[in-house]
């Protein structure tokens, strides 16, 4: 046996409940996305310049020490 709380006439003030959203979205999630991005790319560019030096691991990724070092230096913002 179920309880019935509340009825859709009830939760009609709280807006639609369907996925399309009609309303804007809040705008401090899209720069804490960024800069969380851009912490992984630094963090990807500091691993690529720990193996620029291993042949080994530089052939298993297809890249050459000068390809490895030139994205390790790269701009964060790039």
């Amino acid at each position: 046996m179920s309880t019935l709380f509340a009825n859709d006439h009830s939760l009609s003030r709280f807006g639609p409940r369907t996925a399309d959203h009609d309303h804007q979205s809040s705008s401090w999630p899209a720069p804490l996305d960024w800069w969380l991005a851009r912490g992984e790319v630094m963090h990807q560019r500091a691993a690529l310049l720990e193996i620029a030096d291993d042949p080994h691991m530089l052939k298993d990724l297809g890249l050459t020490r000068e390809e490895a070092l030139e994205h390790a230096n790269r701009p964060f913002w790039r």
